[in-house]
């Protein structure tokens, strides 16, 4: 058994076609139309993961996204967003989601995100910090969020380009996550500015040499083959 996955998609055919499929990989299902039937399904039992669609009726998404957010224990969420809707994406990360895939996906890679999605929570990895705190400490750095300076522990100050400072953004709210290079692309974007995969792999690279990292010997910033950068740091206020 791969685990208990909520699937919240008010498509009956769509919600049918996922329980079919993630039951044939082992994992037991429970399926909600709406909002109010997702909260019903949690007080009865906390599933492992929830899989989200954001265009809903009534409370969408990413109003639900919010609520689970307050709710002490949530389940990690992979939300589902339609292709071309990149603002949705961009919020629905920032609110806490953890992972997305664009209609139409591909079912066996949603096994797999699903099951790495688990894998990472039963680990017991930190899940980030208020988005409202300024002040940051992760290995022998501290993060200021205003200055966009790193200072390392002989109080050297060392100044962030704007590209790598929203990448170092992204990895310290999400610490322990593995992020994919679209991932990263939405989370970095800014009015104006071109990201690709090969500049968020170019910012990586800059922002491993400020902090010593090395890509053979990455102590910080680890490469996961096939999936993107993982965050391998405990992250806290200071």
């Amino acid at each position: 058994m791969n685990g208990h996955c909520l699937v919240v998609d008010d498509d009956a055919e769509i919600r049918a076609s996922l329980t079919t499929y993630l039951e044939g990989f082992g994992w037991r299902i429970s399926a909600a139309a709406d909002g109010r039937a997702m909260r019903q399904l949690l007080a009865q039992a906390r599933p492992d993961v929830i899989v989200l669609d954001l265009m809903l009726p009534g409370e969408d998404g990413l109003t639900l996204l919010r609520w689970l957010g307050t709710q002490p224990d949530a389940p990690p969420v992979l939300m589902l967003t339609a292709r071309g809707d990149t603002m949705s994406r961009v919020v629905g990360l920032e609110l806490g989601a953890d992972d997305y895939l664009a209609k139409p996906f591909e079912p066996r890679e949603l096994v797999a995100r699903l099951q790495a999605l688990v894998r990472r929570a039963s680990k017991g990895q930190a899940t980030g910090v208020d988005d409202d705190t300024r002040l940051l400490r992760f290995g022998r750095w501290r993060f200021d969020r205003m200055t966009r300076q790193l200072v390392n522990a002989d109080d050297v100050g060392i100044a962030l380009s704007s590209a790598e400072f929203r990448l170092l953004a992204a990895f310290v709210q999400r610490p322990g996550r593995v992020l994919s290079r679209d991932q990263l692309i939405e989370l970095t974007r800014a009015p104006g500015v071109e990201v690709n995969d090969r500049s968020i792999d170019l910012a990586v690279s800059r922002l491993r040499a400020k902090l010593g990292d090395t890509a053979r010997e990455p102590a910080l910033i680890r490469t996961v083959r096939g999936e993107g950068y993982l965050f391998d740091a405990e992250v806290s206020p200071c």
